[in-house]
Order: structure tokens, then sequence, then C-alpha cells
């Protein structure tokens, strides 16, 4: 049983698809993820019928023909169909009529995994841009995978150099991931958690010790702790307070929740604890590595405001696919 969905059952790999190149590269990634797992891949292209009317001639009005709608969909569907059939996965294929994030909301009632692209303009549809690729881990009832676009640089305003990301620790990563326009990465190698002693975290940090499992990758958690003057989870305490100390203590205590969450596996994890915000710290992380994994509905850290600034920042700025780990991994 994968604990992440905390069901058996639920064996398929949910993707939306629009016709667009975000959409293409979501879908590749949803194929190499049911394949690894062994599940079905289910591709779904939703649209909406036409919801008001033109006037005729004779004065009266007549409805609009959704038929082209209903081509472009079709042809979007048959489309990515025709990408992943053959590779030795089962596939699906659903055209749904209706709101494309309310579609793939449900369909994530069965699913195990759910994907869905950012950067849905050029196809027959954008909306997977914007309210699609928010609603959707916002509401799913399954884990959800966001896919970014990366340009031919390898990013959103992709940062270069060389420095490395979590101080001066053995292992630490550099900038300067691995994607690039042609393809997305489908096999994770490095995959980085956020962990803030949440429930969610913890959730997210078990999903992230499974994935690495999977794919064999590195495993790095990271803690935010936001101390800077007058701001931030820490802005009350005293300018003479020990900042080491303080991340020490975190340290502490969430070398207890790694320990647990690597109980019985052979992934190792590695801890950094850093003075700054979770959604840059993050983001930062996400230009060395394949995937980012985080929460939902914590408190503070990371995950404290999914429908808020942090989450939606991770998620609209990431360099490489985001993993959003819901608490509640299994519908009521």
């Amino acid at each position: 049983m994968d604990s992440v969905t905390g069901t058996a059952e639920r064996r398929t790999v949910l993707v939306g698809v629009d016709g667009s190149a975000p959409s293409s590269w979501a879908l590749e990634w949803a194929f190499a993820a049911a394949r690894r797992r062994g599940w079905t891949l289910r591709v779904l292209c939703s649209y909406s019928l036409p919801s008001f009317t033109v006037a005729s001639l004779d004065g009266g009005y007549a409805a609009l023909d959704d038929s082209a709608v209903r081509r472009s969909a079709q042809g979007a569907l048959d489309g990515a169909l025709a990408q992943v059939e053959g590779r030795g996965v089962a596939v699906e294929g659903v055209l749904e009529t209706g709101d494309a994030a309310g579609a793939l909301i449900e369909g994530s009632a069965t699913a195990g995994l759910a994907v869905v692209g950012t950067r849905g303009g050029g196809g027959f549809t954008d909306r997977l841009l914007g309210t699609v690729s928010t609603a959707l881990p916002a509401h799913a009832r399954c884990p959800v995978v966001v896919v970014p676009l990366r340009d031919e640089h390898g990013g959103r305003g992709g940062r270069g150099g060389d420095r490395p990301l979590g101080g001066e620790e053995e292992g630490d990563l550099s900038l300067g991931h691995r994607w690039t326009a042609s393809a997305p990465v489908t096999s994770p190698a490095r995959i980085v958690v956020g962990v803030d002693g949440s429930a969610s975290a913890r959730a997210a940090l078990t999903a992230a010790v499974e994935e690495a499992a999977r794919w064999g990758a590195e495993l790095t958690a990271v803690a935010g702790v936001p101390m800077a003057h007058g701001a931030g989870v820490l802005g009350w305490l005293p300018a003479a307070i020990d900042r080491d100390q303080v991340l020490a203590d975190v340290r502490a205590g969430l070398e207890v929740m790694v320990h647990e969450a690597v109980a019985g596996s052979d992934v190792r994890v590695k801890l950094h604890v850093l003075d700054g915000s979770g959604a840059a710290l993050l983001s930062e992380f996400s230009t060395a590595v394949d995937l980012v994994v985080v929460g939902s509905r914590g408190r503070g850290g990371f995950t404290g405001m999914l429908l808020g600034s942090t989450s939606q920042s991770v998620l609209h700025h990431a360099s490489c696919p985001v993993l959003v780990v819901p608490v509640r991994r299994h519908p009521r």
C-alpha cells in the first residue's frame, strides 16, 4: 500500500491535457510515474459548452454550436493518447464536458496521483495555467504534481552560477538544474521536501521518502526558520537571541521526524535548517533538483497557507515539478 494515497485500490495516475506544450510535458511526467508504479494512466481532457446565445437575422436567438469546441477537445485528447499508447502502460482516455478544474478534482477521488502542467496557453484552452494548477492542489483528494514548462535557459527566471545551497555541509546542492526546453526530467534523481514539524510536513516527508526509494533519488529535507528583523515567525524575539541555537533546536526536533520517516527504508535524508522563508528556500532549491515535495494545510513553515502566498509562490516559481501532498489522503 502506498501511504501517500492511503489505499491499494487507487492505482491510477490522472493527468489533465489541453493540447498545449505544457500539458504534453505533464503527460510525459504522468506516464513515467504510471510506468514506475505499474499503474494505469488516465488522460482527461475537458471542454465547456457555450454559455450564451447569439441574435439571429429574424430577431430571435440561437444557441451556439458546440461541435467545434468538442472537436478541438477531442483532437487534443487523441493527440495525447497517441503520445503514450503502445509504450507499455495501460492508458484510458476521458473526454469531459465542464470546467477543467472541477473535472480533475472529481477525478482525483479515484486516483492515486494527479498531474497537471502550467503555462497552458497555446492549446485550445489556457485554463491549465491559472485555475487548474492552483485549484487542483488545493482541493484534490490525492497528491498532485504540478509540472512547469521550462524555457531554453532552464526555467522561470532561473538563477545562474554554481554557488552551493544549504551552507557548507557535505553534499550541498549546486544551483543549475537539468531541465531543458526539449523535455522534462521524468525520473527524479534529486528530491527536496519542505518540513516544518506539522502533520502536513510529516505527510510530505513520508511521500518524499517513498519517491526517493521508488526512483533511487537523493533526498534533502529543508526547514525554514524566518528570523528577519521585525518580521517573520520569530520576529518577536529579542535582537540578542542566539540564532545558531534556535536553528540547532529546530534541527534537533526535525531529526526525530526524519528518523521516523525513513525507518524501514534504505533512504538517507540530508537535513538543512536555514534562516529564511519557506517559499524562497524551496524555490531556490528547486533550481538544483528534479522534484519539490510540500504538504498542504500545514501550520506555518512551508505549508501554512496552501491558498495563500507561501504555497502559491512555490507552485508558481519552482523550477521543477512540485508534488503537493494532502494530509487527508482518502475520501470521506
